[in-house]
């Protein structure tokens, strides 16, 4: 029955997608995870939010959906070719910064910063400096994550990593967490 659902697509997704084809980017968010997004987006209005891992930006068109019009949106990515796609489509948002840099080094220049929502889809934020991104996140805030799942695209040892870090997040008393294994494999985290 659910299968069956027609999800409503935010205006600049199609565009997005297409270039991201055409321009051979192959680690685009799943539209189930965007859809997850767009809703939790809607739960903090006001709110200000971090992507980690722009990409192309197919997940931040969803995480502008949801997102109200006193709310803001950092999304951070290394990569200027597929930046671009997410600026020439996403550009005229009011709400939205788009930087190009590496992610390691946003997380120790803004680690004072504190946001209510923080999507982390790349390594800077997820496996790397997580203690400090953790830390960004706001009381009652929230901290998403996907790729959880085994993946095709997966590197040899990656797996080893992917369960390292539930291991880690399993440890840790400041947070609430939810594993969904669902779309890639989820994980949201609430501060205690």
């Amino acid at each position: 029955m659910l299968e069956e659902i027609k999800q409503r697509y935010p205006l600049a997704y199609n565009a997005i997608k297409e270039a991201t084809e055409a321009n051979g980017f192959s680690m685009p968010s799943e539209v189930l995870t965007c859809s997850l997004l767009k809703t939790l987006a809607a739960t903090k209005p006001g709110g200000k939010f971090l992507e980690l891992g722009t990409g192309t930006g197919l997940s931040t068109t969803w995480i502008l959906d949801g997102m109200d019009s006193k709310s803001t949106l950092i999304s951070i990515d290394n990569d200027e070719t597929f930046l671009n796609i997410a600026k020439e489509n996403l550009g005229v948002d009011k709400r939205l910064r788009l930087i190009c840099t590496d992610g390691g080094e946003w997380i120790k220049q803004n680690k004072s910063k504190k946001f209510s929502f923080i999507f982390a889809d790349t390594w800077p934020g997820k496996y790397l400096l997580l203690d400090e991104v953790l830390d960004m996140v706001e009381k009652g805030g929230i901290y998403i994550i996907d790729d959880m799942l085994p993946q095709q695209n997966w590197p040899t040892g990656h797996a080893e990593k992917a369960t390292q870090l539930i291991a880690d997040l399993d440890s840790r008393e400041d947070i609430i967490l939810t594993k969904m294994g669902w779309a890639s494999g989820i994980v949201i985290i609430t501060k205690r």
